[in-house]
């Protein structure tokens, strides 16, 4: 781990606590069903495997854009503790990109190796690819950033590790903007609720 990145966890506590302040944790959700299949779409990881989302149905699935350097980078170990948490029922995927301010300029295996020996993560990541709309955007993020194919939103990351909360029937239904901590009350709240909802059904 660099200096700098050293430098980004010991900051991480205040970035958080002032994002709080100035009001950027609101996130966006909805109930609309989507036109086009969620499961229709598959992530090539960073082991070069094909991870075909039809495999994900029945579960929950957080997708969150990612950075080695970046302030939020520390959110990884909360994503790792959600994974651990709820790993029966929810699918964490995450897809580090290299859009915002040079933040992820290494290669696929030296991001694993960052988020393994500082994180402990051993959730599924993607290949490095483009999340913000361009021809670049992957299709994944084509599908969780235009209305027509997800039924309600078109925001797309404006920054990293912004978190995107799939149903167990494929249906967008939360955006959280970076400073959502991924142990946020609100959003262990929604997922609580959504666990409890489901086993009732």
């Amino acid at each position: 781990m660099t200096l700098s990145q050293k430098l980004i966890i010991f900051a991480y506590p205040l970035l958080h606590k002032f994002s709080q302040c100035v009001g950027n944790n609101s996130f966006l959700q909805s109930n609309i069903m989507a036109p086009e299949s969620f499961y229709q779409l598959q992530a090539t990881l960073n082991n070069e495997q094909v991870l075909d989302f039809s495999a994900l149905k029945g579960k929950k699935v957080l997708i969150v854009n990612t950075a080695s350097d970046c302030g939020y980078t520390p959110q990884y170990k909360g994503l790792q503790a959600l994974h651990e948490k709820f790993k029966n029922s929810l699918t964490i995927i995450g897809f580090p990109s290299n859009e915002f301010g040079e933040q992820e300029k290494g290669s696929d295996a030296e991001i694993e190796h960052f988020c393994f020996v500082n994180y402990g993560v051993n959730f599924p990541l993607a290949k490095k690819s483009g999340v913000k709309k361009s021809t670049e955007q992957s299709k994944v993020y084509q599908w969780l950033t235009q209305e027509e194919k997800n039924g309600w939103n078109s925001k797309a990351p404006d920054w990293n590790f912004c978190k995107y909360l799939i149903d167990e029937n494929g249906n967008l239904t939360h955006f959280f903007p970076s400073a959502v901590d991924p142990m946020d009350k609100k959003l262990l709240e929604i997922l609580y609720f959504f666990f409890m909802f489901s086993k009732k059904l």
